[in-house]
């Protein structure tokens, strides 16, 4: 894990879920949670469990909801926001009924985690057209579309007890290191992911809001990798 310690997420939830929820309820936004089983999954039910209410986005809307009930019946708070696709219209109208459903003043977003992401492992030439758009449009036009809407409502906040205005995570891959024999298309995207979480905590630093990359490496099988390695 690059650009995020363990100690430090830990320190800023129970900063966060002990004193804002006196006044209001932090939020988690979380995109990208695949079929329930991954990453986006898990670190929302880590948040669930700190005290935050957890708004869900993915584009699968059967998985989405399977997750929010999930940590409902772990007594958290959660709800599921599908989305058609990545786009920047989907994601900002995904927000506004988040706004819709827990209002500003019930709940303060703190914390956002982008973990959507499109994979093509091909060897250079085999590489289409469409699937280097895929590549861009997911891992970079539709991050940047995430991290403004976060970053104009962490802006609007008050600090917390720990000097902070809200926290926005991007989970990477090595790819956004180093490329490899058949990572072309891949590795573009996340070199362009990390490089955008870089430039934005430069940026936001100074304003109490804290922008972070996390290499998580390793398989998730979602659906569309079931049907890949059938």
């Amino acid at each position: 894990m690059h650009g995020v310690s363990y100690q430090h997420t830990t320190r800023y939830l129970n900063t966060i879920s002990m004193t804002s929820i006196i006044a209001k309820r932090p939020l988690l936004v979380v995109a990208g949670v695949g079929n329930g089983t991954g990453t986006g999954a898990a670190t929302a039910k880590v948040f669930a469990k700190a005290g935050f209410r957890v708004a869900l986005i993915a584009r699968n809307a059967e998985h989405l909801e399977k997750t929010a009930n999930e940590i409902k019946a772990a007594g958290g708070e959660a709800a599921a926001f599908p989305v058609s696709a990545y786009t920047s219209s989907a994601l900002s109208s995904a927000f506004d009924s988040i706004t819709s459903h827990w209002p500003a003043s019930s709940s303060t977003l703190r914390a956002a985690v982008w973990n959507a992401g499109y994979g093509i492992w091909k060897p250079f030439l085999q590489i289409t057209d469409e699937e280097v758009g895929e590549a861009i449009d997911t891992n970079i036009r539709a991050a940047f579309a995430f991290a403004r809407l976060a970053i104009s409502a962490f802006k609007e906040n008050e600090l917390d007890d720990s000097g902070k205005k809200g926290a926005l995570i991007f989970t990477g891959a090595t790819a956004a290191w180093r490329g490899n024999v058949v990572t072309s298309a891949f590795a573009a995207g996340k070199f362009g992911l990390r490089a955008l979480s870089q430039s934005l905590n430069k940026e936001f630093g100074k304003d109490n809001i804290h922008v972070s990359h996390a290499v998580i490496d390793g398989l998730i099988l979602t659906v569309e990798d079931r049907v890949r390695h059938a």
